[in-house]
């Protein structure tokens, strides 16, 4: 184990995250790797939270506007980008810090990525087919009859996770969830997790806050500009799909913002659900600043 050491701040939607990562940057004067799968598209901005111009001109950030929609970026892919990004900022720095939320990128940068096999692309196109003609009680259904371990211990209300694990169990004939459970890579740096949690109500309010400025930031203009490319994996996210059926005609506007706040908060909630599981995490309140550099101090040295 090398005296190198990655900070990640973990912790749902709206909960402090980018604010904290960039106070612990300045302190400790490094950069910082984004753990969100949708920050990384250039083509998405205003509806994914990225961090302000300044902010990113401040601090270096990697894994910001990094990849286009066009891209195919995964766990995998982003095992192997940040381990690199992580890398570079050690040839400078004893430090790196990484924030984000979501958890299987962090898992796979921490613990490799599980052996899981290809899928068959024909398989992948019809289960992706039969989903968008029939539904998410379709893909539950599918689950339940084909892998009920996944049925009753996976996420079975993410069409994406469920979409995968399907694709998994038809093309290999074992669950998803059996590959997640081998033996995991070491990484020659050390690793501090840290979460950032409010009150729910709190998390709530902050969500519903954040759309109202996204929308007044011109949210809706940008989702209008990538309609073309609405059935990209990319564009399958909260803020986009609510507005894609809005512009349909399928929701009023009103509609279409008050499913991306309640869509928002249902997200938060599964994160929290993911990274309450993992016991290494030490959580605090974002804003308690000095209590988290202490602490860090203190494993480091």
């Amino acid at each position: 184990m090398s005296d190198k050491t990655c900070i990640i701040i973990v912790g749902p939607t709206a909960a402090g995250k980018t604010e904290l990562s960039l106070q612990l940057a300045e302190y400790f004067d490094t950069a910082i790797i984004s753990a969100d799968s949708r920050q990384c598209y250039r083509e998405l901005d205003i509806g994914v939270a990225k961090p302000g111009a300044a902010d990113l001109q401040k601090i270096k950030h990697y894994f910001i506007s990094s990849h286009s929609i066009h891209e195919v970026v995964n766990a995998g892919v982003f095992e192997t980008y940040a381990l690199q990004a992580v890398h570079e900022i050690f040839d400078k720095h004893d430090s790196a810090i990484m924030a984000g939320g979501t958890g299987l990128y962090i898992k796979v940068f921490c613990s490799g990525m599980d052996a899981i096999p290809e899928v068959k692309e024909e398989v992948r196109q019809l289960v992706r087919k039969q989903y968008h003609a029939l539904g998410i009680s379709w893909l539950q259904e599918m689950l339940q009859q084909h892998d009920p371990l996944f049925y009753t211990k996976g996420e079975i209300q993410n069409p994406q996770r469920m979409m995968r694990a399907l694709e998994i169990k038809l093309s290999s004939g074992t669950s998803i969830l059996k590959w997640h459970s081998l033996p995991q890579k070491q990484r020659d740096f050390s690793i501090i997790k840290i979460g950032v949690e409010l009150p729910r109500k709190e998390i709530y309010h902050n969500i519903n806050k954040r759309v109202d400025a996204m929308m007044e930031q011109g949210l809706l203009e940008e989702v209008k500009s990538l309609y073309p490319y609405r059935n990209i994996n990319a564009l399958q996210t909260v803020g986009y799909n609510e507005l894609f059926d809005y512009i349909d005609g399928k929701l009023t506007l009103q509609e279409a913002v008050d499913t991306i706040k309640k869509n928002t908060r249902h997200y938060a909630k599964r994160q929290i659900t993911w990274f309450k599981r993992d016991e290494t995490i030490h959580w605090f309140a974002p804003g308690n600043k000095i209590d988290i550099i202490d602490f860090i101090e203190k494993q480091v040295h």
